[in-house]
């Protein structure tokens, strides 16, 4: 016996007022639906059938990553319930009628491999037919409740359907679930929709099994977080403030300096060295990895990218990018993706560099825009250079090479290259290329049209 996993995925969550599923919202930037996926694959539970609904074929283009880790869905037509969503799962089941079953919901974010495992050791321990996990929760508002008699679950009741008596029930339904499939398929067809809401409640499977004698039981988990759903975007808030909290947790347990976490957003996968700082208003995000001693200053948004050692980012953008030791970017800087900023390097205020390998000590401080180029050690760029890679149709590389002084407002026009140790005057517009040690100097000789203004225009006091 092996164990398989249903996700219900199909609703539209009319309270999250939104176009899209509402398993695809995103908490700290994942999607619900992915994060759940997650979970239990790492739970090695290795195939896992996907109940699609509302706008399935966005949960498609979503899913397209994990089809072939035996990831499969089925579409439910129709939304008629948790019940009904299962029963359009037969073939699946069928084809796993040896194994158990667990069955959750794709809004559960918070969903974590050790309450699956428990819950399903719980599970074959107590040779159970079916195994609801349940919390004792203050406020059970929202959740269907466990009925017991003499200690055992008799039903599960959903709030709706509920008794003034039943509402004061703190035992709550967590969504999750663990069955013998072959158990079941024995009951699923045999629900009805007689109920407040006119739906086919899978809680009724548990009901129907305890009637046939079945013997069944409830985990009851101490992690309550793990009940948390998302049915609006203020429960998507709270969801996300609380993964945000999570991580920022970590990362002060793990030495990073923060002043005040305000505005501070730090995605899950993202690595950061003992001694960084994180000012507020920061988001980082993507593969990103950060050394030590490093410091990210308010407004910067940085996106799958390795920033080494002793580097200050200083309200910038920077994006799929390497940047070297004791580099200095910023204010208002931007990185584009797939740049190599090699050591020691400063990038100032207004400074755009895309798809470009930067050399140890260059310095390219302000108003200047490098793209497509191969840029040597020691550089000096001068305000407002612009590497001219774009002829309306191609895009050329630039090549300036080591110890190389580039004046104030050059235009290098690509396919170019400067030789090592050479200078271009400022102003110049370079087509062709620099040798080594030479100046390039190409602008017109200044001409001073005598009393010109006072002739067109008139004396003006």
């Amino acid at each position: 016996m092996g164990k398989i996993a249903i996700v219900l995925a199909g609703g539209s969550g009319k309270r999250m007022k939104s176009e899209i599923p509402k398993v695809l919202h995103e908490v700290l930037f994942r999607p619900m639906l992915h994060r759940v996926i997650d979970s239990i694959e790492i739970s090695d539970i290795n195939k896992i059938c996907i109940v699609k609904g509302y706008k399935h074929e966005s949960i498609d283009t979503s899913l397209k990553s994990y089809f072939s880790k035996g990831v499969e869905t089925v579409l439910q037509e129709e939304q008629k319930g948790t019940g009904h969503a299962v029963i359009v799962c037969k073939d699946f089941l069928k084809h796993n009628i040896n194994d158990d079953v667990m069955i959750v919901c794709g809004d559960m974010p918070f969903l974590d491999k050790r309450t699956i495992e428990d819950s399903y050791n719980y599970h074959k321990e107590n040779m159970a037919d079916f195994t609801v996990v349940s919390c004792f929760v203050e406020n059970p508002k929202g959740y269907g409740r466990i009925i017991r008699e003499n200690k055992e679950i008799k039903k599960i009741i959903e709030e709706k359907d509920c008794t003034d008596d039943q509402k004061a029930i703190t035992e709550i339904n967590s969504g999750i679930y663990w069955f013998s499939v072959k158990e079941l398929l024995s009951v699923i067809e045999k629900i009805s929709c007689d109920n407040a809401q006119n739906e086919y409640y899978l809680t009724d499977c548990v009901e129907l099994l305890i009637m046939n004698k079945k013997h069944g039981c409830c985990f009851i988990s101490k992690n309550q977080e793990v009940l948390l759903g998302v049915n609006t975007k203020l429960d998507l808030l709270v969801a996300n403030k609380k993964a945000i909290q999570d991580v920022i947790n970590f990362h002060l347990e793990n030495g990073v300096d923060f002043i005040s976490i305000d505005g501070i957003i730090i995605g899950e996968d993202v690595e950061i060295g003992r001694g960084s700082f994180i000012y507020p208003s920061v988001v980082i995000k993507g593969n990103t990895k950060i050394g030590n001693f490093t410091t990210i200053t308010s407004s910067s948004f940085i996106k799958n990218c390795y920033i080494s050692n002793n580097c200050y980012i200083n309200s910038s953008q920077c994006y799929d990018s390497y940047i070297g030791n004791n580099v200095k970017i910023g204010p208002f800087s931007h990185i584009r993706p797939d740049c190599k900023i090699d050591d020691n390097v400063k990038i100032g205020d207004f400074v755009e560099v895309k798809n470009s390998i930067v050399g140890e000590s260059t310095s390219i401080s302000h108003l200047t825009y490098v793209g497509d180029s191969d840029v040597g050690k020691n550089v000096n760029f001068g305000c407002g250079t612009v590497t001219v890679n774009y002829d309306g149709k191609n895009k050329y590389r630039t090549t300036i090479g080591d110890d190389c002084f580039i004046g104030c407002n050059t235009n290098l026009i690509a396919p170019v290259i400067l030789g090592d140790r050479s200078y271009t005057a400022a102003g110049s517009t370079i087509n062709k290329d620099v040798p080594s040690g030479s100046l390039g100097i190409s602008r017109s000789i200044q001409e001073n049209k005598k009393d010109f203004v006072n002739k067109k225009f008139g004396f003006k006091k």
